[in-house]
């Protein structure tokens, strides 16, 4: 193909309002362009990237077994309404009607939709695993989209969905996919880790994200330094702290005037801050909740609302309400004669000797003890905090270190959330009717764009993955339209290398040297020939491949065996 028929709008300066290197290089290499807010017309060159990755997902889930399917963007309210989503639902979702006032929805995501299929169509557990998927085209109302692609309110994404009898048959479809994200993955060329997530307010103990490492990443994930352990900060737990030792010190009530925090306690009574004890109380389904960490841990959020009795979401108590049942302010509560449900996280109940609040304003607790001190059921004892870089890491596998990560990919079990509501059920072999389990599978094909970039480019542009590329070869013609020999040399190389299957872009415009140079590294198409009447005088081309600058003068003859060598 030749670059002066193809649109690629090259911009020499970043744009001001873009934040990530992804949503620079896309804008300057002439990738896509902003119509709105979120919203993206995507150009030749960044539909040819798009058409790429999603070949290669096809291909893998193809050999895994699933079937493609394409379903409605627009979705009717009733089907939503029957799962309860219709309500529950927030404004990134965007409603609409249609000319007979009719509910619709531009679809966020389309579990009602297949499991709707699922039940029209499939009646028997002879027809059982099935696993479709569809590459389409999602809208969720980003109250703030930001990163180009990587969270626009219009993008394309796999989604896949699966059906079951039982819980042997899904796990069986899980490691399926499992292993089919990670050949797609690998299949780019990205350096990824598939981690232990939370399943959220779906349940279930099936849930693995997929993230490639970058920089700009949103999200931590967690490894260990020595073992295959990885999850997302969410779910990351460390190994259980050291036994507790034993109560050396009196239990004593000081004074703490006007001291309500962990550092202004520690630092007044000269104590460690990892020798203290902080106590949040939460709203609970039936009353307030307790839970208490060491003073130096972070709540986890997820974990705790996890916790039973807890009311969803997961919210602070009401001071007054705290007031009025416990008989002091937040900063000065502790879990000594506490007047409800209390859980410790285990780092915390690990300790001896402890400080606390005393449940009355001004006053704290030294030398407090567990079972001496404070009654403390097994039961109660739970994994609450976030965990920290340098943990030690669960299972003897070293200690826990941080990443940051792009998530691309997302598979969990959904069990019968869907199915259970919309009565998608199948005829079992006794002929009776049974409920099917669902799994879920997403992958952000257009994210994916953006995520390969963060992770392959230098200060020069893009460096394409060869597998992801628009342009497997970029030809490089220079004086193009002046000299017959150049002209003649570059078409000649072009037509050889489309000949044997490559994708060629070459370059045939009317412009500089240092402009041609510039756009090239900019796009970043894995290899480059730039044909010149100096290097031709000499018999040779030169080569230059773009992802580590490994450079070559093979002959013209010999150029296309460079490439297959």
């Amino acid at each position: 193909m030749r670059q002066s028929q193809l649109l690629i709008p090259t911009l020499r300066e970043d744009p001001a309002d873009a934040d990530v290197i992804s949503h620079r290089l896309m804008l300057r290499a002439g990738l896509i362009r902003q119509l709105a807010s979120g919203l993206y017309t995507w150009l030749p060159l960044g539909l040819r990237v798009l058409r790429r990755i999603e070949r290669i997902i096809r291909e893998e889930l193809d050999r895994s077994g699933a079937q493609e399917v394409l379903m409605p963007v627009v979705q009717p309210a009733e089907l939503w309404q029957e799962t309860g989503r219709w309500q529950k639902m927030g404004p990134e979702m965007l409603r609409m009607q249609d000319r007979h006032l009719r509910d619709f929805c531009m679809g966020p995501t389309h579990e009602e939709v297949i499991t709707d299929l699922f039940r029209r169509e499939v009646r028997s557990y002879r027809q059982l695993p099935v696993n479709f998927y569809q590459i389409q085209t999602k809208f969720r109302d980003e109250v703030r989209p930001r990163f180009g692609v990587m969270r626009a309110r219009e993008f394309t994404m796999k989604d896949g969905y699966s059906f079951h009898l039982d819980q042997a048959s899904f796990d069986a479809t899980y490691r399926e996919m499992h292993a089919c994200y990670s050949r797609i993955l690998t299949r780019m060329d990205l350096d990824f880790r598939a981690v232990d997530a939370d399943t959220g307010n779906i349940g279930g103990d099936n849930s693995h994200e997929f993230h490639v490492l970058a920089g700009a990443g949103e999200d931590t994930i967690v490894y260990a330094t020595d073992g295959p352990y990885a999850a997302n900060l969410e779910k990351a737990v460390a190994a259980p702290p050291p036994s507790r030792g034993n109560a050396t010190q009196a239990l004593a009530k000081v004074a703490t005037p006007g001291m309500h925090t962990i550092e202004a306690v520690s630092q007044f009574l000269g104590v460690d801050a990892a020798q203290t004890v902080k106590t949040l109380i939460v709203q609970g389904e039936e009353g307030l909740i307790a839970l208490v960490l060491r003073g130096d841990d972070e709540l986890n959020e997820v974990k705790a609302g996890k916790m039973p009795g807890i009311a969803q979401p997961l919210r602070l108590a009401d001071e007054d309400k705290i007031r009025a049942t416990i008989g002091c302010s937040v900063g000065s509560i502790g879990p000594v004669n506490l007047p409800v449900t209390t859980f410790v996280d285990r780092e915390a109940a690990a300790l001896a000797d402890f400080v606390c609040g005393a449940n009355q304003d001004g006053y704290h607790l030294t030398g407090v003890n567990w079972g001496r001190d404070v009654t403390l059921a097994d039961d109660n004892v739970r994994d609450l905090r976030s965990v920290r870089e340098g943990d030690a890491a669960p299972g003897g596998q070293g200690e826990l270190r941080f990443l940051k990560g792009i998530e691309v990919g997302h598979i969990f079990q959904l069990d019968t959330v869907y199915s259970q509501p919309m009565n998608a059920s199948v005829l079992d072999a006794d002929g009776r009717s049974v409920i099917a389990m669902m799994g879920c599978y997403g992958m952000g094909v257009t994210r994916l764009v953006a995520a390969i970039i963060e992770q392959n480019h230098d200060d020069m542009g893009i460096r394409w993955p060869a597998p992801v590329a628009p342009f497997d070869v970029h030809i490089v013609a220079l004086n193009y339209n002046k000299s017959e020999a150049v002209r003649s040399a570059a078409d000649r190389l072009h037509d050889t290398l489309t000949t044997q299957g490559l994708e060629v872009l070459l370059d045939d415009r009317d412009e500089r040297p240092g402009v041609k140079f510039a756009d090239a590294d900019l796009i970043g198409i894995p290899h480059r020939f730039v044909i010149g009447d100096r290097a031709l005088k000499d018999g040779v081309v030169e080569y230059k491949r773009r992802r580590d600058g490994f450079a070559d003068t093979p002959s013209l003859e010999a150029a296309p065996h460079l490439l297959r060598e």
